[in-house]
């Protein structure tokens, strides 16, 4: 998942199967048709000022390989590239790969684009820093671990994890139900799945920042420090 032309409430979400249930989440053809019809209200139609912040802080220097994870429409791949970053942009959906393979072209920059699963892909090798924008909160929470050590196992022992967690209030939320794309995934979440140990955590608070679609992105930044997948 990628960032909105369309602004107002959160996205409309996707009837998703009960938890435990080996489809849980949208399907390849849910994402192959939002991105077809252009109906992608979580792309802000620009780099994400997050992205432009840490780019100007000097986190994601010229050189550094970096895997954009659900790259969606491309333009934070297209930003990367065009510091200089060696990039890695993976999507699910054909359509949004042809989007990101456009921008980088156009642009005249190089970028590596690769069409999978992010849940059965598996990189030649790791990386120096992975941006994660919501790409964890789009696949179903009961894909969240086994994402999570993917995760763990392609960055570099010393390398950064940047990881945008969606903030969403939906009602039913508080009863308990599990509702999305974007699945909320408050701070709890995320430390449970990146606990401390493997992966540094820098002390609270983390920057927030609202999104034109409705919901807020929040901004956590680990670093790597064990070379093993956590368990």
């Amino acid at each position: 998942m990628n960032e909105s032309r369309a602004g107002g409430k959160p996205s409309p979400t996707a009837r998703t199967p009960a938890v435990g249930s080996a489809a849980a989440g949208p399907s390849l053809a849910f994402w192959q048709e939002r991105f077809e019809s252009q109906r992608t209200p979580w792309d802000r139609g620009e780099v994400n000022p997050a992205l432009s912040k840490l780019q100007a802080d000097g986190l994601l220097p010229p050189g550094a390989r970096v895997l954009v994870p659900g790259c969606g429409a491309g333009h934070e791949v297209a930003a990367l590239a065009a510091a200089g970053c060696r990039v890695t942009g993976v999507d699910y959906a054909p359509a949004a790969v042809g989007l990101t393979r456009a921008r980088v072209d156009q642009a005249g920059l190089q970028a590596e684009i690769v069409e999978a699963d992010l849940l059965a892909w598996q990189p030649p090798s790791r990386f120096d820093a992975v941006w994660d924008q919501a790409c964890l909160c789009a696949l179903h929470p009961d894909r969240w671990v086994d994402y999570a050590r993917r995760l763990a196992a392609w960055v570099e022992p010393g390398g950064r994890l940047i990881l945008l967690a969606i903030q969403v209030d939906r009602e039913g939320r508080r009863e308990g139900r599990i509702e999305g794309p974007p699945y909320h995934c408050d701070i709890n979440a995320v430390r449970a799945l990146f606990p401390s140990g493997p992966w540094q955590w820098p002390p609270p608070p983390y920057p927030a920042q609202p999104h034109p679609a409705g919901f807020g992105e929040l901004r956590v930044v680990l670093h790597r420090t064990a070379a093993e997948p956590v368990r």
